[in-house]
């Protein structure tokens, strides 16, 4: 019996998609860097179908490619050409399991998409946190398998944090039910944690148990001009003291983006009528109605610019013109593709030296290459930037994006100077599963070849990311 018709026995006919018509869009990813091909494409509806389709492709030697919402921007989700894979999509797998408002847990399944979980959140009165551009379609399993962060990290960390407990699939298809809601477990190793941003490298996470938090009743929301991107660093230290744990994100936009956005997003605007060179996006939440936040940062945006950190500002006096100063955000990285081809980093440096950082990398950078345009934007008040360099006017897409290798090697020398990562939050995937090689220490890469050996000893969970 042929491996498919095996599948077959264990799926719906509907969940077992061979068709060249019905596979395409599962064999590339949304910014079409990369393609591959698969035997076929296996969208099971529970775990214990995960379970038999993962111990089957054991057996005969074939490879699994777990894929979410397919909205990752390193390629991992995409299978490798030579076709001897099952790519095995989550998105049947949508269930929210149960939720715990006491607690402050919800139990979600891997497929879930983060928006569905944080209208699940909200309906308990309750609040999970991270927040994307892509949470209309991206999935929890890949939240979770990239270590996805977001413009809350500040105040509430990344996924490792936000996870307590996980249900896998492994490898031989054995399945291990991690699913504690426990905020104490000093019972071993934190097997959870494994899994946690390896990518689908290690075994198929299939669920998992997130932690809540109280939902806001109040929020303050700014937009500033700076006078220099030093006076970014002694602002933050200002706003974290004087609001406590409730800065929730200190966002970086430049000009540059800004201008980009108004000029190629409908509805972007310009919130001062002179230019300035950088501005930041704040906001900070209250779990309690009239609880003064707004206050607060109404008095330390105030003394920030009677003290010179602050050239102009403009706060939020309602939902809808906070909402208007978000869309400038989530407006700045759909301008990026404006201007043609774009060689993007998503870097990290510890937050006292992102100033010296982006001064080095865009001097750097513009020597490099003439004429390139720096577009630095990204979680400044947790050191993550996206520095992507947008192509000279008058060059060719394809001759800017030839230069990928060297100017990566620019960029990322640099972050390896302030000792950073080249990979903040979008993971390594196979577009920085070599390159990394020159980064990290030789003991790290034994120490994570040996964990793949232990639990993946024949090597089929996404073979050519990461590692």
């Amino acid at each position: 019996m042929s491996i498919l018709e095996r599948l077959a026995e264990i799926l719906e006919p509907s969940d077992l998609l061979t068709e060249a018509s019905d596979t395409a869009p599962y064999l590339t990813d949304w910014r079409k860097l990369y393609r591959g091909q698969a035997l076929a494409v296996v969208r099971p509806r529970d775990t214990g179908q995960v379970s038999r389709i993962v111990a089957l492709a054991s057996e005969a030697g074939i490879s699994i490619v777990p894929q979410g919402g397919n909205t990752g921007l390193a390629g991992a989700g995409v299978p490798p050409s030579n076709g001897n894979n099952l790519v095995l999509s989550l998105e049947r797998m949508n269930k929210i399991r149960s939720i715990d408002p006491a607690n402050y847990t919800i139990t979600v399944e891997a497929g879930c998409v983060l928006q569905q979980v944080q209208e699940a959140a909200a309906k308990a009165d309750r609040l999970f946190p991270l927040s994307l551009s892509a949470e209309g379609s991206c999935r929890i399993g890949g939240n979770l398998s990239t270590n996805a962060g977001g413009i809350a990290v500040l105040r509430y960390g990344n996924m490792r944090d936000l996870a307590l407990g996980l249900e896998v699939v492994l490898p031989d298809g054995r399945i291990w039910n991690g699913l504690r809601a426990l905020r104490k477990d000093n019972t071993g190793y934190d097997l959870k944690q494994l899994f946690i941003g390896a990518e689908g490298t290690l075994g198929v996470i299939t669920a998992a148990v997130l932690k809540l938090f109280p939902r806001p009743r109040e929020r303050a929301c700014a937009f500033v001009a700076v006078p220099s991107l030093e006076a970014t660093l002694e602002l933050l230290g200002r706003l974290r003291a004087a609001s406590g744990d409730s800065l929730t994100s200190f966002e970086l936009i430049p000009r540059v983006a800004l201008e980009m956005a108004i000029a190629h997003v409908p509805g972007s605007f310009d919130p001062f009528p002179d230019p300035h060179e950088a501005y930041l996006l704040i906001e900070m939440t209250s779990s309690r109605e009239n609880s003064g936040v707004t206050t607060i940062a109404e008095e330390a945006l105030t003394a920030a610019m009677e003290a010179g950190l602050i050239t102009e500002a403009t706060i939020a006096q309602n939902e809808a013109q906070a909402k208007a100063l978000w869309f400038l955000r989530e407006a700045i990285v759909e301008a990026q593709k404006a201007p043609g081809a774009c060689i993007k980093h998503d870097v990290a440096v510890p937050v006292a030296a992102v100033p010296a950082f982006l001064k080095e990398a865009r001097q750097a950078a513009e020597a490099a290459q003439p004429g390139v345009l720096v577009y630095a934007f990204g979680h400044l008040g947790d050191g993550n930037i996206h520095f992507n360099l947008m192509q000279p006017k008058g060059m060719k897409p394809e001759d800017f994006t030839a230069q990928t290798h060297r100017l990566n090697r620019v960029v990322h020398d640099i972050v390896a100077r302030y000792h950073g990562s080249i990979s903040a939050e979008h993971g390594l995937g196979q577009l920085r599963n070599e390159e990394v090689r020159r980064y990290k220490p030789a003991i790290e890469f034994e120490l994570m070849q040996k964990i793949k050996a232990a639990l993946d000893p024949k090597g089929i969970m996404n073979p050519g990311k990461v590692l």
